[in-house]
């Protein structure tokens, strides 16, 4: 078995692990029609992290026009840490100065100081406060901006 992780461009076929994962990370997950709509949608852009075609994390984002928003970032629980989600964001991060957003935004709950570092890391900053955001819990969010004009 080989260490390699590949970050690729999500299908179809990992819809079915990307679910699993989902339901693994998020106490609220996405349906899995979800996703697959999400890949017809023009606007979207979601990418997969395999080790030998295993799940190990995905992220997305929309870009619309010269704004994106990162909409879903998941990392397998024992490969936390370990600066995947690190490489999935650089990768969105990427994607979106090709596609000719100069700002990228994220909600990310306000309870969740793992996720916040990353992404302060990578230059992000809070710029507002979402009361109540996440249903499943009335847990506020955090909205985080990244300048990539300035990054």
């Amino acid at each position: 078995m080989t260490d390699t992780i590949t970050i690729l461009p999500m299908t179809a076929d990992h819809i079915p692990q990307v679910y699993a994962l989902e339901r693994v990370c998020f106490t609220a997950p996405w349906a899995l029609s979800a996703y697959l709509s999400e890949l017809r949608n023009p606007s979207a852009y979601y990418l997969v992290a395999l080790r030998d075609h295993h799940l190990l994390g995905y992220g997305g984002m929309w870009v619309v026009e010269t704004n994106a928003h990162v909409v879903t970032l998941a990392v397998r629980p024992e490969c936390r840490r370990q600066g995947l989600g690190r490489r999935l964001m650089a990768e969105l991060l990427a994607e979106a100065r090709r596609r000719g957003a100069d700002e990228v935004t994220l909600e990310v709950r306000a309870g969740n100081a793992p996720a916040q570092g990353l992404y302060a890391a990578l230059g992000f900053q809070a710029v507002a406060r979402r009361r109540g955001y996440y249903p499943d819990n009335n847990e506020d969010a955090l909205v985080m901006r990244l300048d990539l004009r300035r990054a």
